[in-house]
């Protein structure tokens, strides 16, 4: 289950423009002209302090920030996840249409719903010579269990009594109840296998089995990886990557168009992407994705605790115009928490078209009366991401139209995600990347047992109805059942709004013509890395 910060990304191909005054549509013009010509004049710009090209047997690709923690069973920020998974393996893997498919383990039953039986492939290492064998799937599993590692990921495994490895390749994982989750909690994404033994070191020296072996980290600087020779599948084809952390949007575009940068992914504004589109020496890529934009509120906030409020807040945020004005085509709305692509995803729930009178009137009827045009103050934590600020902007004017003064606070990532996972906000902004992608999310981010630090609920939503509908469905192994369940948990978190799904973010991704064999995956993770080449 992992997220990453900055704000709001590109968004809205299908969104149609409702006429919402010459003011507001001129200042979001404004604003992406502000972004083109900031992104068209860099370019024209003398460079001072030019990057040398990159090495011939190294991919460098930009990312917006450090990855956190590159221990598998701790980090959960999606620089973190999208690295380590290139790292570490996992028992099971997902394809494009998130069903389970086999990673370590080659095959598994399961004889009856409190037993799960995983063979493992022959012949795997960790990358410093070590055998893979169930003892490491063992210990990975019980490290969290016993409390030896301190994670919000723990708990998700908390329905596992005990880890059986009756030989090196049979691993046999006993429940205390059915848990129809489990599969996908043990696929890439959710976590991955590490050496028996292993305690927090990991973070610093991570040492998996996976593609590419870690090679260096320099916090905000850079985090350095190389080929795994000895890999047991598809060997990667590049000899190194190099990850460059630049949080500057405009650096980014610029380090790709001189050519000291090869790949960007999902790192772009959308006017930035459009300018490089016309860059006859980068090529870019497009695909739907199932990363999900959200706004999430602190139901222990005098304010925000009143669902009246938070269902005001969303009928006055006009998201249409941002689409258009700004994110050109991006991105689609998002109805629920799971993507379309789930086979639980229902769009039948309440909905809040842009109704800034319907909200004023909310909030009459809440008690929150205009005094010299304020009804109350809240306070929105960001990234300091650049699209963040200009969209941020946008909303606090939205919102000042039905009397709420959105107050602005901006963070480095680091700062910002910290006080995030502490409950440390009124208002924030993040991006569910792969967490989303099978119901289980319902459990990790709404229920009342998840609070921080057991689990992402971070705005202390509870609700009775939904804690005994999770409760249902993670012991449901038929998936019929289990689908009618879920489509009464977003119908209620549709009412009540815990968070605010804004919209389903378009994998893009910037590249070099000298990187070929690429292709985009619908989590917007970084797996074409396995497969792409370096043309020399």
């Amino acid at each position: 289950m992992c997220e990453e910060a900055s704000l709001i990304r590109p968004c809205g191909s299908n969104a149609q423009t409702r006429a919402s005054g010459p003011t507001r549509i001129d200042a979001l013009r404004r604003l992406r002209a502000v972004v083109t010509g900031i992104v068209i004049s860099g370019f024209v710009l003398p460079i001072i302090a030019c990057s040398s090209k990159p090495d011939r047997d190294t991919l460098v690709m930009i990312i917006e920030s450090s990855p956190a923690n590159l221990d598998p069973r701790v980090g959960t920020d999606g620089q973190s996840e999208r690295i380590y998974e290139l790292l570490f393996d996992a028992l099971l893997t997902r394809d494009d249409h998130l069903n389970v498919q086999s990673g370590l383990a080659e095959r598994w039953e399961i004889p009856n719903p409190l037993t799960y039986v995983f063979h493992l492939h022959p012949g795997v290492k960790f990358h410093d010579g070590r055998a893979l064998t169930s003892r490491d799937v063992k210990w990975t599993f019980e490290s969290l269990l016993s409390g030896k590692i301190r994670s919000p990921k723990a708990s998700t495994y908390r329905f596992v009594d005990h880890v059986d490895a009756p030989d090196d390749t049979t691993t046999v994982f006993h429940l205390k109840e059915p848990f129809a989750a489990l599969l996908w909690n043990l696929s890439g994404g959710a976590i991955g296998i590490v050496p028996d033994g292993s305690g927090d070191e990991i973070s610093r020296k991570p040492i998996g089995s996976g593609p590419f072996r870690f090679v260096s980290a320099e916090a905000d600087k850079e985090v350095i990886v190389e080929r795994n020779p000895d890999y047991w599948g598809a060997k990667a084809h590049v000899e190194h990557v190099r990850f460059n952390v630049v949080p500057d949007p405009t650096t980014r575009a610029l380090e790709l168009r001189k050519g000291s940068a090869d790949v960007a992914v999902n790192a772009m504004t959308p006017d930035v992407v459009l300018t490089l589109e016309h860059e006859t020496k980068l090529g870019v890529l497009r695909a739907p994705g199932t990363v999900l934009q959200y706004m999430g509120f602190n139901l222990r906030d005098p304010i925000l605790k009143d669902v009246r409020v938070r269902q005001a807040l969303a009928y006055a945020m006009d998201r249409r115009p941002i689409l258009q004005y700004l994110w050109r085509g991006f991105a689609q709305p998002a109805d629920s928490i799971l993507p379309v692509q789930s086979w639980a995803y229902t769009n039948e729930v309440e909905r809040y078209p842009y109704d800034p009178a319907r909200a004023r009137q909310i909030l009459d009827d809440a008690g929150y009366k205009p005094v010299d045009g304020i009804r109350f103050h809240l306070v929105i934590k960001t990234s300091t991401e650049e699209s963040t600020r200009l969209i941020v902007a946008v909303l606090q004017q939205q919102l000042r139209g039905v009397g709420i003064a959105l107050d602005i606070r901006t963070f480095e990532f680091a700062t910002f995600y910290s006080d995030v996972i502490k409950g440390a906000f009124q208002l924030y902004s993040l991006r569910w990347i792969g967490g989303n992608e099978d119901p289980d999310i319902f459990e990790y981010a709404f229920d009342s047992a998840k609070f921080p630090p057991q689990g992402a609920n971070r705005g202390y939503f509870s609700d009775p109805r939904v804690d005994d509908l999770i409760a249902q469905g993670r012991k449901e192994l038929d998936q019929t059942k289990r689908k009618a369940i879920y489509l009464q948990i977003q119908r209620i978190l549709a009412e009540q709004l815990p968070s605010l799904n804004l919209w389903y973010l378009d994998n893009v991704l910037v590249h070099n013509p000298r990187v070929t064999n690429l292709t985009l995956n619908p989590s917007g993770n970084y797996d074409f890395l396995k497969t792409a080449e370096l043309s020399q």
